[in-house]
């Protein structure tokens, strides 16, 4: 059986990265930058006042003191998005608010409750300083700047840093469509009534969330019985997806036809066990240059092999660089014991602040146990014949960065 990590190996060897489109901003949220980005302006785009005051010229007001003030005439209102009407002349002062352009002739704003006005006139007791209240022209960014590097992955701020600069399109990498399918004479969608001996299809549902959330597009295959035909029939249908994705019918049973039927599908299956639990029976090929998973049907098996070999081959064709989850370390609030061949990746919940954190397992470990994902932030990693003790560190897989230390957790 090959080790995780030589699994994951073979499988980036082969991954291709999609090809680019162009998307409007509201679509961009997630998606990965496939172009550098240039500021075509400088931001601000000219002086303007960073608070509501008025505008005037500092040395008008140098000799300005309590018992002496200055009074300058009122000559006019710049709201934002308006310009003065004309320079400013010494004596005078421009009523401004935030964000409005800084009339030529001034240098500098008095925030309006330092100052007195009456009528068309402005009383000013203290100096205000040159560029007082001034956000300068080019402070954020200067037209030229490189702000944006292929690779990123578009987030709220970036969103608005591209809307600041006006564009209202950027090009990106394609989101991989992943084809799912079920096997099983056991399975029953959600429609369906449930008969003697059957169960609900719940291995789509969860694939098809794990996807989404990785930044791909699932395509529901539906269910096919466990017969070789149906599921080779099933899997051709999938085709047309950038990734094929399995669920049951892997291992060596009698009725388990998955690798089978990829094979007269054409594929080239690199490998079909790995050194773990759960999830030691899993299908990796490629047809063409397309690559299948074939994953284990229980559902704790199906979704970590998901998070440890799937997301990360979604995640390079959508161009991203980090592919991996992030790991941290916690101690052991109770006994983590693995006393099988293969490492074991065991569902934990997490709490404490980052460099304090415990791992607690969320209860019965079988990998037919669905609630221990529902209640995981992450998987704890635990070496062959290895018991990790209470106080002891172990290295954390984690599922939700929200763990990290979060209120009341």
């Amino acid at each position: 059986m090959l080790a995780v990590e030589e699994a994951i190996d073979r499988i980036l060897r082969v991954i291709p990265v999609l090809g680019v489109e162009t998307v409007s901003l509201p679509e961009a949220l997630g998606r990965v930058l496939a172009e550098p980005v240039l500021a075509t302006r400088d931001l601000p785009p000219w002086d303007n006042s960073s608070m509501d005051g008025y505008a005037l010229r500092a040395a008008d007001v140098g000799a300005a003191r309590p018992d002496d003030p200055v009074r300058l005439r009122v000559v006019g209102e710049v709201p934002a998005g308006t310009v003065a009407p004309r320079p400013l002349a010494a004596g005078e002062v421009y009523r401004v608010l935030t964000g409005a352009p800084i009339p030529a002739g001034a240098d500098a704003v008095a925030p309006q409750e330092d100052v007195e006005r009456d009528g068309d006139w402005l009383r000013v007791s203290r100096p205000v300083a040159p560029a007082a209240y001034v956000r300068p022209r080019g402070e954020d960014v200067r037209g030229g700047d490189r702000l944006l590097e292929p690779g990123l992955t578009l987030g709220p701020a970036a969103l608005g840093v591209l809307a600041a600069v006006g564009r209202p399109t950027v090009r990106v990498y394609q989101r991989p469509r992943v084809a799912l399918l079920s096997t099983g004479d056991e399975l029953v969608d959600l429609n369906g009534e449930l008969g003697p001996g059957q169960i609900p299809n719940s291995n789509t549902y969860s694939l098809a969330a794990q996807v989404q959330a990785a930044g791909g597009v699932p395509v529901n295959l539906g269910i096919a019985r466990d017969r070789l035909e149906e599921i080779e029939e099933r899997l051709r249908g999938g085709l047309t997806a950038d990734i094929l994705v399995s669920s049951a019918g892997v291992s060596v049973g009698d009725r388990d036809f998955v690798r089978e039927a990829l094979s007269r599908l054409g594929a080239h299956l690199d490998f079909w066990k790995v050194s773990m639990r759960p999830g030691k029976p899993i299908t990796f090929g490629t047809i063409g240059s397309r690559p299948v998973f074939g994953l284990p049907g229980n559902p704790v098996s199906c979704m970590v092999t998901f998070e440890l070999f799937v997301r990360p081959a979604l995640r390079r064709m959508a161009g991203h660089l980090l592919l991996h989850r992030p790991h941290v370390r916690a101690r052991a609030v109770e006994a983590l014991d693995n006393p099988g061949p293969r490492r074991a990746y065991l569902r934990v919940r997490l709490t404490g602040a980052l460099d304090r954190l415990e791992a607690r397992p969320t209860g019965g470990q079988g990998s037919a146990i669905l609630r221990s994902m529902l209640l995981a932030d992450g998987l704890a990693v635990v070496p062959p014949d290895t018991r990790v003790e209470p106080g002891e560190a172990v290295d954390v897989l984690l599922l939700h960065v929200e763990a990290l230390g979060g209120p009341g957790r």
